[in-house]
């Protein structure tokens, strides 16, 4: 999760102050009907007006309907859910900066003083769940990341609820995404595209053997733990599939979607590898091979009529893996790990996680002291998005500047 960004708001009162005197913020999303790049759940009838927002899809299949009135507070104050055990929130941590901005509310930094640990928290108010109507997508999100038990995966530490809201409490990755990290080096060598690829594979088949789609793969969602290996995150729009499956739900970001996916399905577990072909393009090139569209409609013909020619400098090694990753035709694309192993481009490289983490990856970590670093990681993010929001209300911990850990 990005870099250190601390801000000084002459305007704000001291409580304000206090909480706001340090930001630790990257992996910043807002929705996707204001800004592209952002996850999301969406749709447009096909030949509706594109000036139109688009509207939340969330269909049965995916266990998330969308409502249509805001609740009442009676009506989210009462929710549980009996995947999240209800406690307050423990006495003993103590809240040293925002993370990021989520899709429905802050991730926020969190240190446990008694095992002096830091995590990052989600923070989910069941009021924006409800309105949303994505109750049981946060649901799901917790049910499959305690299935997921893997080193280049990100792990769920705990879960709670309060009267009001939801908490999902995860490892905190103290170098950031790969992301910021793209957005620094401008894009990455062979060698270092064979070991990203090498551990995202894997944490990819894992998820696969285990019925489970992730659906939204992108650099975002990639974390970087202290030794600059990579946690593979965000399961709030993973579903689980079993084999033979099919999905039809619009999701993910849509530089990044397969293009069964833009068409509204059907489709399977072979839509991942797409998006990791996507993402592994953009790290060797420095740019994505398609400038995003507003619309999946526009970005579907968009994607059905191009042709993702990989740069003759490349290896033909390379060359190929990406070639069979973004096939259009998801059943002839490169769809599992075993035919990815085996790719020629991969020839002599270790999949073994735990082989892999025996090294720091130097490369990676040599950019956490950047310059630069903070103002990419911010991405023009601003803590006016946290105007309203009190933290000591939410976690009855004050800020601590002389405690701040960066």
């Amino acid at each position: 999760m990005g870099g250190e960004v601390s801000k000084n708001r002459k305007s704000e009162g001291p409580a304000a102050q206090r909480r706001f005197s340090h930001g630790f913020l990257s992996n910043v999303g807002v929705s996707i009907v204001h800004r592209l790049g952002h996850s999301a759940v969406f749709s447009r009838p096909v030949g509706a007006d594109s000036r139109q927002p688009i509207r939340l899809l969330l269909p049965p299949e995916d266990g998330a309907e969308a409502s249509g009135a805001d609740p009442t507070p009676a009506a989210f104050i009462s929710v549980f859910l009996p995947e999240f055990p209800h406690r307050r929130c423990p006495d003993h941590f103590q809240i040293l900066g925002f993370i990021a901005k989520g899709s429905f509310g802050p991730i926020l930094k969190v240190k446990d003083i008694s095992k002096e640990k830091i995590y990052a928290v989600k923070v989910l108010p069941k009021s924006e769940l409800l309105k949303h109507g994505v109750l049981e997508q946060s649901k799901e999100e917790v049910i499959i990341q305690r299935q997921l038990k893997h080193p280049f995966i990100h792990n769920l530490q705990d879960c709670w609820q309060t009267q009001r809201h939801l908490f999902i409490m995860c490892d905190y990755c103290s170098t950031g995404d790969l992301h910021t990290c793209w957005l620094l080096r401008g894009h990455f060598g062979e060698e270092e595209v064979r070991l990203i690829a090498a551990e995202l594979g894997s944490a990819l088949g894992f998820l696969h053997d285990l019925g489970i789609m992730h659906r939204d793969i992108k650099m975002e969602n990639i974390l970087l733990n202290d030794q600059g290996h990579l946690r593979l995150s965000d399961f709030g729009l993973s579903r689980r599939l079993k084999r033979g499956g099919r999905a039809f739900t619009i999701c993910g970001t849509i530089q990044y979607m397969a293009p069964e996916i833009l068409s509204g399905g059907p489709y399977n577990h072979a839509a991942d590898w797409w998006s990791l072909g996507i993402m592994l393009f953009s790290l060797a090139t420095g740019k994505f091979p398609l400038m995003a569209e507003i619309d999946h409609c526009r970005m579907l013909a968009k994607v059905r009529d191009f042709s993702y020619v990989v740069p003759e400098t490349f290896s033909s090694a390379l060359i190929l893996l990406l070639t069979e990753l973004l096939c259009k035709n998801p059943m002839n694309r490169l769809r599992n790990l075993e035919c990815f192993k085996m790719q020629t481009f991969f020839r002599g490289t270790s999949f073994d996680p735990y082989i892999l983490q025996k090294t720091p990856v130097e490369f990676i970590l040599e950019l956490r002291t950047h310059p630069d670093w903070a103002a990419k990681s911010a991405r023009g993010f601003s803590l006016d998005h946290f105007d309203n929001f009190d933290c000591d209300q939410i976690l009855h911990s004050p800020v601590s500047p002389s405690e701040v850990i960066g």
